[in-house]
């Protein structure tokens, strides 16, 4: 029996029994709906005897009466999900709709329960996609790490995860894992990031040449007098990036893929989308910065470019080497490494000892600090990112947004934007979950990529995550989603913002509760 609770001035109760043949009708308020769901019945208190109300079937297929910056409570679970209906009470009314429209709105938080799967354990015999590590030769002395999973998924679609700064395929390794059991499943690391970091140093020293402080016992690489041949043109920036990503879905995967970036990684998704969308089917937005670099481009503007002298190439200006020797010192320590996990993870339970270790790791890299260095001076794209996605939305590429609301970076502001832009776009909102919330809450990630691509593949037959049909795509949806971890149960707001939503009631919604709260305090 599924249960839905309402109490407000009037109060419905919703209750599926499964089956039922005659009863009284109170055809007040919710029209009759035709179709192959289960028997409803709304029960109306204070009618003197309880009184019933006979839907044969309550399906939420359009929901035209409801405002974007309002909540939605399905009735019914979706015929593609697991999902338990628990019952919660709210403060919500039910409005008369159409013919064949049932419309539940909730002025507080009408949410319901959905239970999804959590992540497989092999130490449970949990089947778990085994992720091997490669590496990729691109250019001379320039090697490319991944990870790869999900091989033998012959007829299932790649999908291609590209991380965010200062991490690596490392940090989808809970994707790999469980997606790689669907899907042909890659992880990239960026040229200068993780461990695509060059075999040799890009750089020769004279012989009487001063030595760093950095140096110390070891070399450290990249602080030399002049540049290899090899190394003469490079320069770590999203021009690079997207050019290796190019080369590899080309070379490596050989087909169009979905994207999914997080962060740097979602900025390089939809760059390279906008260059190339024949090799591209969806991209997902992690948290995607909405920028990158901070030195003008010299084709965009040439004249602004010159009062930059050196643009992250190799070798690095005396001037600079000081300034990253000072920086790189305080960047790679393990304390300031550790106090910036605390920032971008909301839930500080979740174990980021592997994520710690590995950063720390690529940071003794003896090439680490002029990579990031060039990095860090490189200069911006040829593309905004708000010119890139006007060429996604020009070429028809899908675009699915996936925002950690608790985001102390990225805030959600940002996601909205492009929402703005983007209406048709899926947006996904995870409360709580911060910059990375496929590491932070991969359950919630893995089960809203799962359906998204199925939405995709299967030309929109199938319905989005926490939609009923194809058809409500219109309207806002907010669920608890509940998951398994290490033997208990945890819970995730997510709310889905639909292709009515405006940035105006979004802001709204935020700034009308703190009113609300605000006045009732003053009354009491």
């Amino acid at each position: 029996m599924e249960i839905i609770s309402c109490h407000s001035a009037l109060c419905f109760h919703v209750v599926n029994f499964g089956y039922r043949d005659d009863i009284n009708l109170c055809r007040s308020k919710l029209p009759i709906v035709k179709g192959k769901l289960p028997f409803h019945v709304v029960v109306r208190p204070g009618c003197g005897s309880s009184r019933y109300f006979h839907a044969n079937i309550l399906r939420l297929k359009r929901l035209n009466r409801c405002q974007p910056s309002r909540t939605v409570c399905s009735l019914s679970s979706d015929e593609n999900v697991n999902s338990i209906f628990l019952s919660e009470s709210y403060n919500s009314h039910v409005l008369d709709g159409e013919e064949d429209v049932i419309s539940v709105i909730g002025r507080g938080k009408s949410v319901p329960k959905v239970l999804i799967p959590g992540l497989p354990d092999d130490s449970n015999g949990d089947s778990v996609a085994p992720i091997s590590s490669c590496y990729w030769e691109w250019k001379p002395k320039l090697n490319v790490h991944y990870e790869k999973s999900g091989s033998e998924n012959l007829e299932s679609p790649p999908v291609l995860f590209l991380p965010g700064f200062g991490v690596g395929s490392f940090h989808y390794e809970k994707q790999l894992k469980d997606l790689g059991r669907d899907y042909r499943a890659w992880a990239l690391d960026f040229l200068g990031q993780g461990m695509s970091l060059p075999s040799e140093d890009p750089t020769l020293r004279r012989k009487d040449g001063n030595k760093s402080i950095l140096d110390g016992e070891n070399h450290v690489w990249g602080f030399g007098d002049e540049s290899e041949t090899w190394a003469e043109e490079l320069v770590y920036s999203v021009d690079l990036w997207r050019d290796q990503v190019r080369y590899f879905v080309e070379e490596v995967i050989k087909e169009p893929v979905y994207l999914v970036g997080n962060s740097l990684g979602g900025f390089v998704a939809l760059y390279f989308a906008a260059y190339h969308p024949q090799l591209v089917k969806g991209v997902t937005l992690l948290n995607s910065t909405p920028f990158w670099g901070f030195l003008p481009n010299p084709a965009r503007s040439p004249r602004l470019s010159r009062l930059f002298p050196w643009a992250g190439t190799f070798p690095l200006p005396s001037s600079v080497r000081k300034l990253i020797e000072v920086l790189w010192q305080k960047v790679s320590d393990p304390r300031s490494i550790e106090e910036i996990l605390k920032q971008v993870y909301a839930d500080h339970s979740t174990k980021v000892d592997k994520v710690f270790s590995r950063i720390i790791e690529t940071a003794q890299h003896p090439a680490a600090a002029a990579s990031f260095a060039s990095i860090m001076f490189a200069p911006q794209g040829q593309l905004s990112f708000k010119e890139a996605l006007s060429r996604c939305q020009m070429n028809d590429i899908p675009i699915c947004l996936v925002y950690g609301k608790e985001d102390p970076w990225v805030t959600p502001i940002w996601g909205f934007q492009v929402k703005s832009q983007l209406q048709e776009a899926p947006y996904y909102e995870i409360s709580p979950a911060g910059h990375c919330p496929h590491d932070e809450v991969p359950e919630v990630v893995n089960f809203l990529l799962r359906g998204w691509i199925r939405n995709l593949e299967s030309n929109n037959s199938v319905a989005l995550p926490l939609l009923d049909n194809p058809d409500d795509v219109n309207y806002d949806v907010v669920a608890d989603l509940e998951f398994k971890r290490e033997r208990s149960r945890k819970s995730v707001r997510v709310q889905f913002h639909g292709s009515r939503f405006s940035l105006w009631s979004w802001l709204s919604s935020r700034f009308k509760p703190l009113l609300e709260r605000g006045l009732i305090n003053s009354i009491k």
